[in-house]
């Protein structure tokens, strides 16, 4: 952190549980996404890709504190998601992002059976979107069957968890393939990330990079590049191959390197008209936090202290400069986070991913040891 710097932890960390138990009463069972100037989030369909958001931060609540309250709230999730699967549905690449803030930390908090099979059920899901020539994982549904977006690296820790957890190597065989395509085709030397790669789905050939909700597709989409930095650390975490570390350490360095004067990047790096008037993400910011901490714990020493002290500055503008602390009926906690830029979608907004990234990144810096991603 900055010197003089009055932001703490310990502090801040009380500030959200009591945000936390705000929240808890108006948004309650409801599945949130975004929060525009009204304050009040919306509540989309459950198969929506952020519907694990909430439920994880009360998890994330629960595992820190211990109150029954967070966990009565987080704990049919997982129940009401599987229903879904039974139904005509929307689910996609991004089932980590729904089973693991859910089934899978309610198992490894409570030793819940049924959440144990419920997580496994959504691997199962996520291994069988594997393309074989082309070694990736499909994103989306329709017509986009040779799509590959660079989010989908943080659903692979359901991959490697269902390994672990079943002693069946293919999740994890899956994962590291769909890793390995990353290296080559997501992640530029500079450190920057695709958002999009387009593949032939019968050859597995490369197409095209799309710009997707980056500015273009040679830009610098800053949610990508914090997708990109937390997922490789996290695959580097279960499998000790250092050409995963050194991936996320590369993507690390150009994200750090171009943060602005506040610590919290725009949407994107490079916009060709100039960062001049362009939106920041605070939900990139929060994202790529929890990311840092995660390298920071792998590297340990000096080397760590130097994604640790990231870590903090970004957090510590996040809490000073973009919470809602004086907004008592704002339903989020981030203010100022951007969707989807390109197509005008949630600009200046508050994400709840941003909102559970934020919770996740300041849980670890209060010493919390259990992992969702």
């Amino acid at each position: 952190m900055r010197e003089g710097n009055a932001f703490s932890v310990e502090a801040a960390w009380e500030q959200t549980l009591l945000k936390l138990d705000r929240m808890l009463k108006s948004i309650g069972g409801k599945s949130p996404h975004t929060a525009g100037a009204s304050g009040q989030y919306d509540d989309m369909r459950l198969d929506w890709w952020t519907s694990g958001f909430w439920p994880g931060m009360l998890w994330i609540a629960y595992a820190m504190t211990g109150k029954e309250q967070y966990k009565a709230a987080a704990w049919d999730w997982d129940e009401r998601l599987e229903r879904l699967m039974m139904q005509p549905n929307h689910f996609d690449h991004d089932v980590g992002f729904q089973f693991l803030p859910t089934a899978v930390i309610k198992h490894k908090l409570t030793g819940d059976a049924e959440a144990k099979r419920r997580g496994l059920f959504a691997a199962n899901f996520l291994a069988g979107r594997y393309n074989l020539p082309g070694h990736f994982i499909r994103a989306w549904n329709g017509d986009k069957h040779g799509w590959s977006i660079v989010d989908t690296g943080m659903n692979l820790s359901l991959l490697f968890w269902a390994a672990e957890e079943s002693g069946d190597p293919r999740y994890s065989h899956v994962a590291k393939a769909h890793a390995d395509m990353m290296l080559k085709y997501f992640i530029r030397e500079d450190g920057s990330v695709h958002h999009i790669i387009h593949f032939d789905p019968q050859t597995g050939e490369y197409v095209e990079a799309i710009g997707g909700q980056g500015a273009g597709p040679d830009s610098a989409w800053s949610r990508g590049a914090a997708w990109a930095l937390y997922s490789m650390a996290n695959v580097f975490r279960y499998t000790n191959d250092r050409k995963y570390l050194r991936a996320a350490q590369r993507v690390a360095h150009f994200f750090i390197a171009h943060l602005p004067e506040d610590e919290v990047p725009h949407w994107d790096f490079r916009v060709e008209t100039g960062l001049a008037g362009e939106p920041r993400d605070s939900s990139a910011g929060a994202c790529a936090a929890s990311g840092l901490l995660e390298l920071a714990e792998e590297l340990g020493g000096t080397e760590g202290r130097h994604y640790r002290m990231a870590a903090e500055r970004i957090m510590s503008s996040l809490y000073e400069n973009y919470g809602t602390w004086n907004l008592p009926q704002h339903e989020a906690i981030l203010l100022h986070g951007t969707g989807h830029k390109p197509a005008g979608q949630n600009v200046d907004v508050s994400l709840i991913y941003g909102d559970y990234f934020f919770v996740e990144a300041l849980a670890k810096l209060n010493g919390w040891t259990s992992r969702i991603f």
